[in-house]
């Protein structure tokens, strides 16, 4: 089989995203605009450089907005179908509704995190040989903090999963996972029996992957993640786009319809589409949603700008 027949993609784009207030209110955290695409796309990005052009995706909150922006998948390469999760109960509750969507191994991405990998293909070699079932995203994390946010990956001698653990209070490795799985579709025999759980009444998604453990399935690590970074905040959001604006080497950035004074003074800016900065402004580090408007003059630092409102990212978290 080829890669693209052999493996579909998921994307889980349901939730709220509270604490991104106020984006929330009118972006669902996986089309926040990142260097002039939705955060969402640098995923659909990665599956379609496997050859994937399948793709389900999750929706809930604002999932209008998610539909209307990705549309059927065609200008990214690839086919998009769309599941609604109904009532928001866990990654394990949202992977249970693609059951009957989904009918050879799958990637699975959280949509509201940004990765930058490398050797991602290596993630398909365990399943492809026949040597696992399932395999995890991981990178090494030297942030113990990082590590309690997240899920641990205790290895046994012989280099697969023993054990998972979420939110470890006190991480025994500093194996992480990431947010990015493979799992064979028997995967769905241990999602059928995860309980919720006491502590935030969800189903968790290392439940289901330490049951599938406990059924004898095979397990693998792949440190294939450089780097992920949770857009829990407004200034996880401006950093990101500020982080990536360095790497490309640009001064600014600036998407084809943004108007731009001649007088303006910009350092590391980076404007989407519609937005525009009046004469005389000057700003630093700052990021401007479509249809963002600076007024002449205006003198702003670590900002963010949407439409009626500046957030002061300075003053966030």
């Amino acid at each position: 089989m080829t890669m693209e027949a052999s493996y579909q993609g998921v994307i889980l784009a349901a939730g709220k995203g509270s604490r991104m207030q106020p984006f929330s209110e009118h972006w669902p955290k996986p089309l926040l605009p990142v260097l002039g695409k939705p955060l969402m796309v640098y995923q659909l990005e990665m599956l379609v450089s496997l050859g994937v052009r399948d793709v389900v995706v999750v929706i809930g909150h604002l999932g209008q907005e998610i539909v209307r922006a990705l549309g059927d998948g065609s200008r990214y390469g690839v086919k998009i179908r769309y599941v609604e999760q109904g009532e928001v109960l866990g990654i394990a509750h949202a992977v249970g509704k693609l059951e009957p969507h989904l009918d050879r191994p799958f990637f699975l991405f959280l949509g509201d995190i940004y990765f930058a990998t490398a050797n991602f293909a290596a993630m398909v070699e365990p399943l492809r040989l026949g040597r696992a079932e399932a395999v995890l995203a991981c990178k090494r994390e030297p942030d113990i903090a990082a590590m309690r946010r997240n899920f641990a990956v205790m290895l046994g001698a012989d280099g697969y999963v023993s054990r998972v653990v979420e939110k470890p209070r006190s991480p025994r490795t500093d194996l992480k996972g990431c947010g990015i799985y493979l799992f064979d579709p028997e995967f769905f025999d241990a999602v059928r029996r995860t309980p919720r759980t006491a502590l935030r009444n969800e189903y968790e998604i290392t439940d289901s992957i330490q049951l599938f453990l406990e059924a004898g399935h095979k397990v693998m690590p792949a440190e294939v993640v450089v780097e992920d970074v949770n857009v829990s905040y407004p200034a996880d959001l401006l950093a990101l786009n500020l982080q990536l604006l360095r790497e490309s080497g640009a001064a600014n950035w600036r998407a084809p319809t943004a108007q731009l004074s001649a007088s303006a003074k910009l350092e590391r800016v980076i404007a989407m589409d519609g937005s525009a900065i009046g004469a005389g402004a000057a700003l630093r580090d700052c990021l401007l949603f479509p249809g963002a408007q600076v007024p002449a003059g205006h003198v702003a630092q670590r900002s963010i700008f949407i439409p009626g409102s500046e957030i002061r990212c300075d003053d966030v978290r």
